[in-house]
């Protein structure tokens, strides 16, 4: 099996891994019955795919060798909107924190997507303040983190692109 190969096995079993916890993860036992500790959890696993992104980020930027952004990446983005998803899933247990349909985790991540790509169609509101307080956190964070790790990804893919093609010979530039 080529490392290629490998790698793209390794990323595909990895992201069914994490939709499959996403499936699994008890979210009834979070959410308004254990507040603190489902706020916590939440930061600190926000906090873990922040800077295992950093690292990646800083990767690209250094052009560190042997690094993969271009599977780890796109996994931490994943990630991130399974465990946005998650704790809407769980804040919609709770009376008045939104209106409209968020009684799936299905629901929880077409919510979530439609939040991350800010369109918005209001059949899913947050109405209650721990689910504004989520969604102004998802912009931010999405906005700042996955903005920053898309761009990484980008440049790895333009600089992977780039070492590919083969060279042009003197004076070619402008045909073509």
């Amino acid at each position: 099996m080529s490392t290629r190969r490998g790698w793209a096995v390794a990323w595909a079993a990895t992201a069914a891994v994490v939709t499959g916890l996403y499936f699994a993860l008890p979210v009834g036992w979070f959410g308004p019955s254990h507040p603190a500790v489902s706020w916590s959890v939440f930061g600190v696993v926000l906090a873990v795919i922040a800077a295992l992104l950093l690292h990646q980020i800083r990767g690209v930027m250094l052009d560190r060798p042997g690094s993969r952004p271009v599977l780890v990446i796109p996994l931490l983005m994943a990630a991130t909107v399974l465990t946005f998803a998650s704790a809407y899933q769980a804040l919609s247990r709770a009376p008045g924190e939104f209106a409209g349909s968020l009684d799936t985790r299905v629901d929880a991540v077409y919510f979530t997507v439609v939040t991350l790509a800010t369109v918005g169609y209001g059949d899913i509101v947050p109405t209650g303040q721990g689910a504004r307080i989520a969604t102004m956190l998802q912009i931010v964070y999405t906005f700042v983190f996955l903005t920053a790790g898309a761009t990484a990804l980008t440049q790895r893919l333009r600089r992977l692109a780039g070492a590919r093609r083969p060279a042009r010979p003197e004076g070619a530039e402008g045909r073509g």
